[in-house]
């Protein structure tokens, strides 16, 4: 039986805004497994979603560059320990190096990027600022021969955005990164989202709708419906443009005609996941109280 803490159902209240007694007994079900517990949640509460786990480890910026033909561009990622760093010129410099030296090789893999005088560099600057530094992922887009690359970064350079077209011109790739900075869509069309992803939405939106009560045919036309909307909601060519809700992203590509390829959305920290710390409790222990 895992270890359920305060900690554990705190996150799970913050992310599904329900009670802490609901919380505790859905992680105590499900045996500590985060995810289950909010599937199991879902089916029985009716809850819509769930936000994603807000625990993240590292600070730091994303960072992109696009050649000047668009024909090609690199996206990163430089991880920091706090917020403050992230914002030190000595943290940005280096950035930057590591952004022009991927843009001018190419090369994705950050090991071999790294070995070698990037490396020495970014250990002199852990050793300067005291925190740990990491380049944690890149990745290089290449254009078709009839398309065009460009990107966004919001302001405070913890999203960044780069979209491949077909076709189009670099103001609408442009407006495609920041509609998918803003409304972070999970792939570009609905057919790419995945089978799996779709069979587990079915399986929630089953277990609600037969709280209902309604008759078996009624049921699968609400599960269907619901399936409907939520593959509308997570793909990009579906959802209503960000600078003009009155068309969709479909119409636009379609009065420009333009497609898009593909996109690659970084936001600072996703996927990671840091342990909390009570500063209060971290005091009283360090003074033995």
């Amino acid at each position: 039986m895992a270890n359920i803490t305060a900690g554990m159902v705190k996150e799970l209240r913050e992310r599904t805004g329900l009670g802490m007694m609901d919380c505790k007994k859905a992680l105590v079900e499900a045996d500590g497994d985060m995810e289950k517990a909010i599937d199991d949640l879902r089916k029985a509460s009716g809850m819509k979603a769930a936000k994603k786990a807000g625990r993240i480890a590292a600070e730091g910026i994303v960072m992109t560059k696009v050649a000047a033909d668009g024909k090609y561009g690199i996206i990163l990622e430089v991880n920091s320990e706090t917020d403050f760093v992230a914002r030190d010129g000595n943290f940005l410099n280096f950035a930057n190096t590591i952004l022009e030296q991927a843009f001018k090789t190419k090369q994705t893999d950050v090991a071999a990027l790294m070995a070698g005088d990037l490396e020495n560099a970014r250990e002199a600057l852990v050793q300067k600022i005291g925190e740990n530094i990491n380049v944690r992922r890149i990745q290089l887009v290449e254009a078709a021969s009839n398309g065009l690359i460009d990107a966004y970064v919001h302001s405070n350079n913890r999203i960044a955005v780069m979209v491949a077209l077909n076709d189009g011109n670099d103001v609408l790739a442009k407006d495609i990164a920041m509609h998918v900075a803003a409304v972070n869509p999970l792939v570009v069309r609905a057919d790419d989202v995945p089978k799996e992803l779709l069979a587990k939405e079915a399986e929630i939106y089953s277990a609600q709708a037969r709280e209902s009560g309604k008759p078996e045919e009624i049921i699968e036309k609400m599960i269907q419906g619901r399936l409907r909307k939520f593959v509308a909601e997570v793909s990009l060519l579906d959802q209503q443009f960000v600078k003009d809700s009155e068309i969709t992203v479909a119409t636009l590509l379609k009065k420009a005609g333009a497609d898009v390829v593909s996109f690659i959305r970084y936001e600072v920290g996703e996927g990671i996941e840091k342990e909390e710390v009570d500063f209060a409790q971290e005091v009283a222990a360090a003074a033995g109280l």
